[in-house]
């Protein structure tokens, strides 16, 4: 038993009595919050599923017999009149990345309780958040009017459209909803709501745990689909 005495002194109730009491008085296991528990338990059920994606794209991209569009053609930009591979995608990718640095100081002065500044860093945070998913819809648009469809492209094997689309739309539902949840949790944070409540900032470091998940798989994707 994890507590032998229970918080009025009296010994616990042996059986599913004492499992109800012990429930019903909200006990923590190994002393971690319920909401931090809850998040890491959802980040878990989503890493299986963009695990499953990325393995199925590889899976699909090894067994294809069509040419595999090249990625450094196919995310080219044009700047000062010369196609740059994955210019775009790098940019997107160093804001991102900039967006994880911003949430990690936003969960430092969370902690400090500098609510000005928690503020600021969790908007800049969703700033960064909202430019990248601006830059994707760019990205989709310019496939898009290149012919490229789930059901086939100009560029090559006809997985590649559907590919794309899934992994980074779904990757992109996840950083529209992050961006969502910072400015709510933000603007919580600048009213004060978290002053006097059990836990006080712990929820900016429960917003940043999502937040560099979803950083974190977007190298991945990078990696294995863009680099590849």
């Amino acid at each position: 038993m994890s507590e032998a005495i229970l918080d009025s002194g009296a010994e616990e109730a042996p059986g599913t009595k004492g499992l109800v009491e012990d429930w019903s008085r909200d006990k923590q296991v190994f002393g971690v919050p319920w909401g931090k528990a809850m998040m890491w338990i959802f980040l878990l059920s989503d890493t299986f599923i963009f695990s499953c994606f990325l393995v199925g794209y590889m899976m699909v991209r090894i067994s294809t017999t069509d040419p595999w569009p090249n990625p450094s053609e196919v995310f080219a930009l044009d700047a000062f009149g010369y196609p740059v591979p994955l210019l775009l995608i790098a940019i997107m990718t160093f804001i991102l990345i900039t967006s994880s640095g911003t949430m990690a100081l936003a969960v430092n002065m969370g902690y400090r309780r500098n609510r000005k500044l928690t503020f600021w860093l969790m908007v800049a945070t969703a700033v960064l958040g909202a430019s990248f998913v601006g830059m994707q819809a760019f990205e989709w648009s310019k496939l898009i009017s290149e012919g490229v469809r789930p059901w086939g492209n100009p560029f090559g094997a006809a997985q590649f459209g559907s590919s794309f689309f899934m992994i980074t739309g779904f990757h992109g539902m996840h950083v529209s909803a992050g961006v969502i949840y910072l400015l709510v949790i933000a603007f919580r944070v600048k009213r004060g709501f978290y002053e006097n409540r059990p836990g006080g900032y712990e929820i900016v470091e429960i917003t940043g745990l999502y937040w560099h998940f979803v950083d974190l798989v977007w190298v991945f994707i990078f990696a294995f689909f863009y680099l590849w």
